[in-house]
């Protein structure tokens, strides 16, 4: 009886074991798991947006909203051994072992419309933050490029069918030059909240609005202070003015300013589906809008477009994103790295266009049952 007894005890603590696992050491590998398989679904959606766009087919945007993975391990274990054997078999009792698992995860789907549709896609990327991700870090050139329309009436090149053009002659060299003086450390910008003027009545709290100003750094070397030089005649800006006042918009008002007419999430999609290569079938078809010749070809030295997706009857073989769409494959190349960082900073730039609105991330809860 002492020999069975003790297989019974080691049953029992691997039962309690397996519980442990499912709870708190599911966490890093849930974590993880559902982590990747999120981003790699927006990576996916994303892409296919896009190439819709190319199409003029409808792009849809379906967020995750929440995520619930909730476990339940039962088990039992029970022992019996024949206590009178010369009694009847009803008496006697047998050893047995049962087990359930259960797996069930709830995923939300939030569609965009309404008010968070026009803030996510339509609403433009506000200057403020535009220049914030400059001078933390990320590169000037890609950035101006990717989200601006225009700075101080000097225009950006454009894909979008609605306002197809090339770039000011100025424009490449202003964000160049932009670009060296902040690798300099000669850009910076302050944030100041001013009191607005509240109509209609009282209010206990008072109302600001935040208003952003840009300098350059006066003790500079010969070369940064050549570029700054540039910059100021370039957007027209008054040399003697030592701050610059930050905006939206296409023309300035004042010599002491620099505005910025940024594009909208939708608009960003929009001049990415200009670097799709779509079949020739396709083209020849008219299924898809054709390009500006000077811009179709893979021209290394040209920044337009910003990403590049390939496209082929079969699948990749090395893909950072892939996706099928009407009998084709369509990638981004694994080892296209400017393709790769536009794609990423998509991200960033879909959750700082809700002005105002904390976005909501997808929430994991693991019960430990």
């Amino acid at each position: 009886m002492c020999h069975r007894m003790r297989w019974v005890f080691v049953v029992a603590i691997l039962a309690l074991q397996g519980c442990q696992s499912i709870g708190v050491g599911s966490i890093q590998r849930d974590r993880l798991d559902y982590g990747g398989a999120i981003a790699d679904s927006w990576k996916e959606q994303t892409l296919l947006n896009i190439i819709k766009l190319r199409y003029f087919d409808t792009p849809t945007f379906l967020d995750v909203s929440t995520v619930i993975s909730s476990y339940q391990l039962q088990s039992e274990v029970s022992f019996g051994r024949e206590i009178f054997p010369n009694a009847p078999v009803d008496t006697n009792r047998s050893f047995g072992l049962t087990g359930i698992y259960t797996d069930r995860p709830t995923i939300s789907y939030a569609p965009l419309t309404g008010e968070k549709f026009v803030n996510s896609l339509l609403r433009p990327i506000s200057p403020q933050a535009i220049f914030a991700m400059i001078l933390s870090g990320h590169q000037a050139d890609f950035i101006l490029r990717a989200t601006v329309r225009a700075i101080n009436d000097v225009y950006n090149h454009s894909a979008s069918p609605a306002r197809a053009r090339r770039e000011d002659p100025a424009f490449s060299q202003l964000v160049a030059a932009l670009r060296r003086i902040q690798q300099a450390g000669a850009l910076g910008m302050r944030i100041e909240a001013r009191p607005l003027a509240v109509q209609g009545g009282r209010s206990d709290r008072p109302v600001t609005a935040d208003t952003a100003w840009l300098f350059f750094r006066e003790q500079a070397d010969a070369e940064t202070a050549q570029d700054i030089a540039f910059v100021r005649k370039a957007l027209g800006i008054d040399p003697d003015v030592r701050e610059l006042r930050l905006g939206f918009g296409a023309l300035r008002n004042t010599g002491s300013e620099i505005t910025l007419l940024t594009r909208s999430i939708m608009e960003i999609l929009v001049e990415l589906s200009s670097g799709v290569e779509v079949p020739a079938q396709h083209l020849a078809e008219g299924r898809a809008r054709p390009l500006q010749g000077e811009h179709r070809g893979p021209d290394v030295q040209n920044p337009y477009p910003v990403a590049r997706v390939l496209s082929g009857e079969g699948p990749p073989a090395d893909a950072y994103v892939a996706i099928r769409y009407r009998n084709h494959w369509f990638w981004i190349d694994d080892r296209d790295l400017a393709s790769k960082r536009a794609f990423s900073f998509l991200r960033i730039f879909s959750s700082i266009a809700e002005t105002g609105v904390v976005p909501q991330q997808p929430v994991l809860t693991i019960p430990a049952n």
